[in-house]
């Protein structure tokens, strides 16, 4: 039941912006995405308070105090309306995602973050920043289950029909809170995960540059 057992949190802005972000596992889902989400967008996820160019926004969120797992919905199977009207209208897309290093073929204990999505410019910007955080950036390329290749992909519905995604580990987003109760992870970000939304946004505005060019 939504506002029960899940919510929908978006920002459409008039005009338009370029580049839509989306947590389509975020809230006790997918921890962490709906509070990157955010900020990426240009919001701080504790106080909704500007930081930045703003984005669009869509998340689905988990609001479970467990089983969240059973609210996942795979990206290429998303049909929200509000979703579908935001990416549809955007030349550039970007999804996160939460998976398990195992998933990923990593270390237990890997803190990484795969790369993917069918816009090559755009992963490629977003390997280069990422990288040059010092974050251990993954091209996505030879993890097809978790490259967000799929045409159908929400990230991918795009004006353009591409767009990019991010598949970060469990480590690394834990890495990114000093509390990590949903009520509180929202307050508990640190140097880790600011470095991280500046990489992301450093390439979401080299990317829209590129286009205008």
């Amino acid at each position: 039941m939504e506002r029960v057992d899940y919510r929908r949190r978006f920002k459409r802005h008039r005009p338009r912006t370029s580049t839509v972000v989306l947590a389509p596992h975020g809230g006790g889902i997918e921890f962490g995405t709906s509070e990157l989400c955010l900020a990426i967008a240009g919001y701080h996820p504790g106080t909704r308070v500007p930081i930045g160019q703003a984005h669009d926004y869509w998340m689905f969120e988990g609001l479970r105090s467990y089983a969240n797992d059973v609210l996942h919905v795979t990206s290429s199977n998303c049909d929200d309306r509000l979703a579908l009207q935001l990416v549809r209208g955007a030349r550039f897309a970007l999804g996160l995602h939460g998976c398990t290093p195992l998933a990923a073929g990593l270390p237990e204990q890997a803190k990484a973050v795969l790369v993917g999505g069918r816009d090559r410019a755009f992963r490629s910007m977003l390997l280069m920043r990422l990288r040059r955080a010092g974050f251990q950036a993954i091209d996505a390329a030879d993890h097809p289950d978790l490259g967000g290749y799929d045409r159908t992909n929400i990230a991918n519905r795009t004006a353009t029909r591409r767009g990019a995604q991010l598949e970060l580990t469990t480590p690394l987003r834990t890495a990114m809170f000093t509390a990590h109760s949903r009520s509180e992870r929202r307050h508990s970000t640190n140097a880790v995960f600011w470095d991280f939304v500046v990489a992301v946004r450093t390439a979401i505005s080299a990317r829209e540059a590129v286009a205008n060019s």
